[in-house]
């Protein structure tokens, strides 16, 4: 496969290298943007989960550029460098963290935390969802203790079986919550975004960071409860339903007739997971699987 496979196979890789973000995610917070306003009066806000950037890339044009803006990118790996961010590279989990951001804003709370992190997948659903879901509460406990009330807070969430489970613990923190798919994001993945707006805890609620917002205590027939008693969210499509679908794969030469031309992505990882193993493949030195298991 030569390097214009994925050009024409997602549209929207290719559209992001052209545009200059980092990664085609870009798309899914602008469609965000477009449908619910998540950036109107917003001069604070948080990325976590922020490598590679494409998010943090978004949120710098969008309020960076308004003179008191302030966006705050966390990531436990290191990411390039974005004009009008700044990095902290640290732990979601950790209460440090939490207080390095308020220092950040000169102890003033923010107006938006988004996460668009996800853990590597497995293939195996309800081990991907589980660990989606840890993720995407422990984005919504740190943001308890950055988020301003009547903020909002913008997560990734894979829509499965116990999705009830979480929408029904955003909503004890958030007036609204809806679940929102960006044309971006493709119709065969189970990603989706939890919009959540009005942040209001519950009164006397402490944030606490060495306790998880859910454990394993409670009722395991939460998720079969129906009628009145099980939380329904609204699903809301984004983005021109006319533009392109992200499962398709489209010719190299756009319908303008412009000539298409090979675009380099914007910025590759500096520090990727993978990294050793690229370097043991460059030297040979990458351990192959015995001929005689491969049929095992």
């Amino acid at each position: 496969m030569g390097r214009t496979s994925k050009d024409k196979r997602d549209v929207y890789y290719r559209l992001a290298k052209e545009n200059g973000w980092r990664a085609r995610s870009a798309f899914k917070l602008l469609q965000l943007d477009e449908e619910f306003q998540l950036f109107q009066g917003v001069t604070r806000a948080v990325d976590l989960c922020a490598a590679p950037g494409s998010w943090s890339q978004v949120l710098s044009q969008k309020i960076g550029g308004q003179g008191s803006g302030h966006v705050v990118a966390v990531d436990l790996q290191a990411m390039a460098p974005l004009p009008g961010v700044l990095q902290i590279q640290g732990d979601i989990t950790q209460l440090s963290t939490a207080k390095e951001i308020i220092q950040h804003f000169e102890g003033s709370p923010a107006d938006l935390v988004v996460c668009d992190g996800a853990p590597d997948v497995t293939g195996l659903h309800d081990v991907d969802e589980y660990m989606q879901a840890q993720l995407l509460l422990a984005a919504l406990n740190i943001a308890t203790h950055v988020l301003k009330p009547g903020g909002c807070f913008v997560a990734k969430i894979f829509r499965g079986r116990d999705v009830t489970l979480l929408y029904s613990q955003l909503r004890v923190f958030f007036s609204s919550v809806l679940c929102a798919k960006p044309r971006s994001s493709r119709n065969s993945s189970i990603e989706a975004f939890a919009v959540c707006q009005g942040y209001d805890p519950p009164e006397g609620f402490m944030p606490d960071l060495t306790k998880p917002l859910l454990d394993h205590s409670y009722d395991p027939d939460f998720n079969q409860l129906d009628g009145p008693t099980r939380v329904i969210v609204p699903f809301v499509t984004c983005g021109d339903l006319s533009s392109y679908d992200s499962d398709r794969s489209y010719p190299l030469d756009l319908e303008d007739g412009s000539e298409y031309k090979y675009t380099p992505p914007t910025q590759p990882p500096i520090s990727p997971p993978y990294q050793e193993a690229c370097t043991l493949k460059k030297k040979g030195q990458l351990a192959k699987e015995p001929r005689s298991l491969r049929w095992l």
